[in-house]
């Protein structure tokens, strides 16, 4: 027989589902909150208090798992317990006050104007498997910002050339329109006929824009592969992937001189505290331009 615990995770779960919330969250969620419905075992809601989650959360570290991991199992059980008090089921959060693991404060390293000119100029390198998709991945990424997810699910419809803008569906089924410039309607240009004639010769046609050389959607998985390729032969660090394009987007605009809320919105942050890590990128890049370059800073 269920846990009371077991059950209304379950409820929970389905909720999540029917609020349309990304596929990557129900999966952490449901994984976490497995593990924490077994280690609460048939206690019900009134015996578990803030010592019962902190024990959960030794319980995790005595596992092996890392702060991050565990600091993300505690965001699960909190956000169960705020839809416990939605349905009326617990009057008090535990969890809140149980405080997050410390992590520690990793901004991502981004690839400078020049490094990501150097990428884009040029012919693609040999290990490009399809050149022509796999220049307009990187200027896709790096001039729209999009997510990974967001990349694989543009269809061709959802191209408005004319307005030079692309229907990009984001996390919890948003859209948003995201501008685009000369370089990816170059590389558009001369990728679309290279598309065709994949659909031509396998005699199939798909909606999808990005296409592998079967003639299929191609996946977020290979975006990453193809990512690494390209930019370890263009000389980049190879922890180079999808995500560091979009950081180098939305530190760039910042750089030259682009206001917080455009970016914001380009990036289809749902709150600005997001889009602020960015200001905290930028300033440790001046900060290094300042002691490379300012003759009093030597």
């Amino acid at each position: 027989m269920k846990s009371t615990v077991e059950k209304s995770v379950e409820q929970f779960l389905r909720t999540l589902r029917e609020r349309n919330a990304s596929a990557h969250t129900i999966k952490a969620y449901t994984g976490d909150l497995a593990v924490f419905a077994s280690y609460i075992g048939t206690r019900d809601w009134k015996a578990i208090d803030h010592l019962a989650i902190r024990g959960f959360l030794s319980h995790l570290y005595e596992r092996g798992l890392s702060k991050t991991s565990v600091a993300r199992a505690l965001a699960a059980v909190r956000s169960l317990y705020r839809w416990l008090a939605q349905e009326g089921v617990v009057e008090q959060n535990p969890a809140a006050l149980v405080s997050t693991p410390k992590l520690p404060k990793k901004l991502p390293r981004v690839p400078t104007i020049e490094e990501m000119n150097s990428v884009l100029e040029g012919a693609m390198p040999e290990v490009a498997a399809f050149p022509e998709r796999d220049r307009l991945i990187f200027e896709l990424l790096y001039g729209c910002g999009i997510r990974n997810s967001e990349l694989t699910g543009i269809n061709l419809d959802d191209i408005r050339l004319s307005n030079e803008a692309i229907l990009i569906r984001g996390k919890g089924k948003k859209e948003r329109y995201v501008p685009f410039g000369d370089s990816v309607r170059v590389a558009l240009k001369h990728y679309l006929p290279a598309r065709q004639s994949v659909f031509t010769e396998k005699r199939k046609s798909i909606p999808a824009l990005l296409i592998n050389q079967r003639g299929g959607r191609l996946t977020t998985r290979s975006v990453g592969r193809i990512i690494k390729k390209v930019a370890v032969a263009k000389g980049l660090s190879p922890d180079v992937h999808p995500h560091t394009l979009r950081h180098a987007f939305g530190t760039h605009l910042l750089e030259e001189g682009a206001d917080l809320r455009s970016i914001q919105e380009m990036l289809g942050h749902e709150r600005l505290s997001t889009t602020q890590r960015y200001t905290q990128l930028s300033m440790k890049h001046m900060l290094e331009v300042y002691d490379r370059t300012h003759p009093r800073a030597k």
